[in-house]
């Protein structure tokens, strides 16, 4: 029976390149064996064919960041029934634009980023990537989010003026935001800074009740046609 070996050493030998070298390739998912892409240098082969992709560099992968649109019923930080749980290569959108290649240590330690209501639906954010871990934390206060509110029930007078300026939330003033009908059901919400439940709250305080929620659009990244529960990258140079 042939002997098993490391498929990074099987590399060197078919690529002629050295090891390191080969270790990178196999980790940026260059590497197939028997038509599957490895991204584990230590995985043991013997008589599988094993190819390198013609295309292949020795850049190392990007980290990852994946914009998912999470259905309603679902936890973006924490809880019993986490979205993240949802980003599944299987999951991803036949339409992504990213033209990130997937690989599978893009799934590993993916931290959810700017909280959603459980009950709320769309845009959410998960990386890898510590610059976008730290502009959607440090900044958080200062990138604005779109929703699309539907609501139930008459609207109180000077409502959307109150909507706009004027309530308060947990003992404090809000700060001023952007409110406007999109039609004789839907609101939209620009605004910044936005707490868990609070525009629920807000609603309520000026007489309608909330239907459902969507966040379409992070800063400068929006939601999109993507459907809900599957998810894209965020192209490498786009920022929120």
């Amino acid at each position: 029976m042939p002997e098993s070996i490391r498929l990074s050493k099987r590399l060197t030998e078919l690529a002629r390149c050295s090891r390191a070298d080969a270790e990178c390739y196999i980790e940026g998912g260059w590497v197939s064996v028997d038509g599957k892409v490895v991204e584990s240098p230590q995985h043991m082969v013997s008589t599988e064919h094993v190819e390198l992709d013609p295309e292949a560099t020795l850049e190392a992968p990007e980290p990852a960041t994946v914009l998912l649109h999470k259905p309603c019923g679902f936890d973006a930080i924490a809880g019993r029934k986490p979205a993240a749980a949802l980003v599944t290569p299987a999951t991803r959108w036949a339409q992504d634009p990213s033209g990130v290649r997937l690989l599978q240590r893009h799934f590993i330690r993916l931290t959810p980023l700017v909280p959603l209501d459980h009950d709320a639906s769309g845009l959410m954010v998960l990386t890898q990537d510590g610059r976008v871990w730290r502009r959607l934390t440090e900044d958080a206060d200062r990138i604005e989010q779109e929703f699309i509110v539907e609501v139930a029930g008459d609207i109180a007078p000077y409502g959307l003026r109150r909507l706009n300026h004027g309530l308060h939330y947990r003992g404090r003033e809000l700060p001023p935001c952007k409110v406007s009908w999109q039609n004789e059901i839907r609101l939209r919400f620009a605004i910044k800074a936005v707490q868990p439940g609070q525009i629920r709250d807000m609603c309520a305080q000026v007489g309608l009740d909330v239907v459902a929620i969507r966040r379409i659009r992070i800063g400068k990244v929006p939601l999109g046609k993507m459907p809900a529960g599957e998810w894209r990258y965020l192209p490498v140079g786009e920022r929120f």
